[in-house]
């Protein structure tokens, strides 16, 4: 299994955006992204993170080369975000 941890920094006033954001694209993550597993929205004082579950660590490289990542998340998060995300990898052993 492996871990992509997706951190944010959002205003607190753009939050519920970005939490709308998560909502629209967590389906279509799950139905449509090979070998994912999960995603989950934590929301943080200080950003929001978004830990996304993969089947193995290619897979979760794969998803952030996709459309759905670099065209359709990233683009409606993008005016939304302070600096650029911070993207980690884990690959559980």
């Amino acid at each position: 299994m492996a871990y992509l941890e997706i951190t944010l920094r959002i205003a607190p006033e753009n939050r519920a955006a970005a939490a709308d954001v998560y909502g629209k694209y967590r389906q279509p993550f799950l139905d449509t992204v090979p070998g994912a597993t999960g995603k989950e929205l934590l929301v943080r004082d200080k950003d929001v993170q978004v830990l996304h579950r993969f089947r193995n660590a290619a897979d979760a490289e794969a998803y952030l080369a996709g459309d759905l990542f670099t065209r359709d998340v990233t683009g409606e998060l993008s005016p939304l975000l302070e600096a650029a995300p911070e993207t980690r990898l884990y690959d559980t052993v």
